[in-house]
This record gives C-alpha cells, sequence and structure tokens, in this order.
C-alpha cells in the first residue's frame, strides 16, 4: 500500500511540475542552491552563495535555499523552502540558476531557459559512476540501470566546477560531460587560504569549542558502499581504539571526530568527554580543517582538500585491502601516490603520530608532487 501511494505521490509531483514548466515564465532573477540534497548548508553551493551575499547580489536576485528538515543559519536576503515539496518544484521550475552539488530527482528537467551549474563535492578518488564495475549504493542493483539514470541526468549540467586537470578528464569520462568544465578550483577551498593565519584559526578553535593549548587530531573517516542497513543510512564501526589514543595522547592533544553525513549511527563518546569532539553534525568541514592539526582519513576525499594546507595527513585504512580490490576500486595508487603512509593497524597509527616528524620528513617530496598535481 505504502508502494503504491508513493507511486501516486511521484506521479503527481511529475505532472504538476511539467505543468508549471509549461505555463509560468523563467524568473531571470532567481537562484536557487542545495546542499547534499538538502541535508546540509555547506560545500561549494554554501561558499558561492555567500561570495553573492558579500556583494550584494542577494539584494538584487531572489536567493532560495533548500533544506530537508529544519532551516539553516543564513546570511543575506535569501528564502528557505523545503526541499521536495510543492513549493520546491515551483521554485525549481521558475529559476534562471541551478547551483547543487549532487544529482537532482531525474524527473527535474531543466528548462531551455536555465543554467544548472553543478560543483560537485570532491577530487574523486573512488571510481565514479560509468568507471564503476559494479554499484553498491543502496537503492541501486543493477549497474547497466544504474550508469543509464546517471548519464541522462548529466545531460542536464551546463557547467561542472573542477578542482584540478586530473579531476577534468575524470569527470569528462566518467559522468560522460562534453559540456563547460570550469577548471577553477573548489569555492569552499577560499577560506583554506585566506584564514590560514595564526589569528583566524584561533578563531575557529573557540568558535568550535575546541581547546586552543592542545594539538587537534581531525579524524575523517568515510562511509562504506556496502555496509548500509538500508537507502541512505549507512553503518560505521569506530575503528580507531580511543582508549589506547587517550593514554598516548590526552595530555596534550584532542581528537575532532567528522563522519560522513551518510552514516546513521549516532555514536556515543561521553566517556571521552573532554577528548573527543563530535563534529560530525557540523557543517563547515573548511573550519575543521583550519582548526586542526593534522588530518587521519582513510578513503573520503577529504584529503585532497586538505593538502592545500599542507599540513600533515595519515592515512588510516584498516581494510584497505578489501576496500581497494572488491568495492569500488581506487583512481590513484594509494600506496604510491599518497601525501602520507597507510596505516593497517591501531599499533601502526599510535607509532606513526609519535613520530610524526620523521613522517614529515619521510612524505616531504611526495606530498609536493601530490600538491603541485591536486591543489593546483
Amino acid at each position: 500500500m505504502e508502494r503504491k501511494l508513493y507511486k501516486l505521490v511521484k506521479k503527481l509531483a511529475i505532472l504538476y511540475y511539467r505543468f508549471l514548466c509549461l505555463v509560468l515564465p523563467v524568473n531571470q532573477k532567481r537562484v536557487v542552491f542545495d546542499s547534499s540534497l538538502g541535508k546540509s548548508y555547506a560545500g561549494n553551493p554554501k561558499y558561492i552563495y555567500e561570495y553573492l551575499v558579500a556583494n550584494g547580489y542577494d539584494i538584487k536576485w531572489d536567493c532560495i535555499w533548500f533544506y530537508e528538515k529544519d532551516k539553516y543559519n543564513i546570511p543575506g536576503m535569501s528564502r528557505q523552502v523545503q526541499y521536495g515539496r510543492m513549493r520546491y518544484l515551483y521554485y525549481m521550475a521558475t529559476a534562471k540558476i541551478w547551483v547543487f552539488d549532487n544529482r537532482q530527482p531525474e524527473f527535474l528537467i531543466r528548462r531551455k531557459d536555465t543554467y544548472y551549474i553543478q560543483t560537485w563535492h570532491g577530487t574523486p578518488l573512488k571510481k565514479l559512476a560509468l568507471d564503476m564495475e559494479d554499484v553498491f549504493m543502496v537503492g541501486e542493483t543493477d549497474i547497466n540501470e544504474y550508469k543509464k539514470h546517471f548519464a541522462k541526468n548529466v545531460q542536464t549540467w551546463d557547467y561542472l566546477i573542477s578542482q584540478n586537470a586530473f579531476s577534468s578528464e575524470t569527470f569528462a569520462r566518467a559522468f560522460d560531460f562534453h559540456k563547460k568544465m570550469l577548471e577553477i578550483g573548489y569555492p569552499r577551498n577560499d577560506i583554506l587560504f585566506r584564514d590560514n593565519n595564526e589569528e583566524a584559526i584561533k578563531r575557529h578553535k573557540k568558535m568550535l569549542g575546541l581547546p586552543t593549548d592542545k594539538k587537534i587530531i581531525l579524524y575523517a573517516p568515510t562511509w562504506r558502499d556496502n555496509q548500509m542497513y538500508r537507502r541512505g543510512e549507512y553503518k560505521f564501526t569506530l575503528a580507531m581504539d580511543l582508549d589506547r589514543m587517550q593514554k598516548e595522547f590526552g595530555a596534550d592533544s584532542v581528537i575532532l571526530l567528522r563522519t560522513h553525513y551518510y552514516i546513521a549511527d549516532m555514536l556515543d563518546f561521553s566517556q571521552y568527554e573532554g577528548f573527543v569532539f563530535n563534529a560530525s553534525q557540523y557543517e563547515d568541514v573548511s573550519r575543521l580543517y583550519l582548526a586542526s592539526d593534522l588530518c587521519i582519513t582513510d578513503y573520503s576525499s577529504v584529503f585532497f582538500d586538505y593538502a592545500n594546507l599542507k599540513r600533515p595527513l595519515l592515512f588510516f585504512a584498516y581494510d584497505y585491502d578489501a576496500y581497494a580490490d572488491e568495492i569500488r576500486g581506487l583512481y590513484i595508487d594509494m600506496e604510491k601516490e599518497l601525501p602520507g603512509p597507510i596505516l593497517r593497524t591501531n599499533e601502526e597509527l599510535v607509532h606513526a603520530l609519535h613520530h610524526m616528524d620523521e613522517i614529515e620528513e619521510q612524505y616531504k617530496q611526495r606530498y609536493a608532487e601530490f600538491y603541485d598535481r591536486f591543489c593546483c
């Protein structure tokens, strides 16, 4: 019964959207934004919007932000509309410009007078779209169907923002994208250059409630495609031994944890109060980068952005062999190209943290090569 009702509602939404496109003109001053399909106020769309606000364009233009559940604290003169509702369809149908960082529902065909700027959400490490040999995303079972729908969706994009030449080449192939590639770097990373100074860093630490007299270790693991509860809700087991970490480094360091927004598990760190700061729900990861002294990650593309700061990187990839060979595959050879060591156990992680000066020296040349290739 629920499935039939869902199909009926979707059909009505499609008809309503098409009707609006037929009878309403495009508003030449209307721009719509969202990040992660309304799940956050973050990423490239946020920084594009805030640039418009800083330059007074939010007064001249009708800027609309889509949100999934609760409204965000957004500067400027924008309005906020709940994602997926009738008003959302109205603004999608009448906007002159779309600015998003994820694919939108396939039935939302871009009108010929509308421009779609796809900012995407990271330099690709894991194989994407048409490059994938199998599909593990929740709700997807047939790789050929997945690729067909992905390629069809991409045809609605007019512009695609790219971080570097590697991304431009990969996106063009993996997305079958042949329109205007904007190889200009990510707007969300401007702050990494603008605020990479002692005064701004201290300000970000205070804003996040972090100590200013301790080393901040950012731990940013990604989700696993093949571990899930249901559509859009992924399992997550914290592999880092926090007891050991606190014993070894608790006197002068804290852990700043940032999990992927896909992860459904609500982790309890109450026993580590004052040592573990859970910033998984914090929207702006760029500020977490600035507040941290080093980053530990795995297969998350965060390290492509973090490397702009030229700060140390460690890769705690405890399931590396299975992940690289069996799940999605990777575009780069992690063992030869990463700007830091791959660590498979907590023992290796602890040892690395005790010998960071040696590691930085060991990976100095590789880091420089990585920076030149991906942070240009």
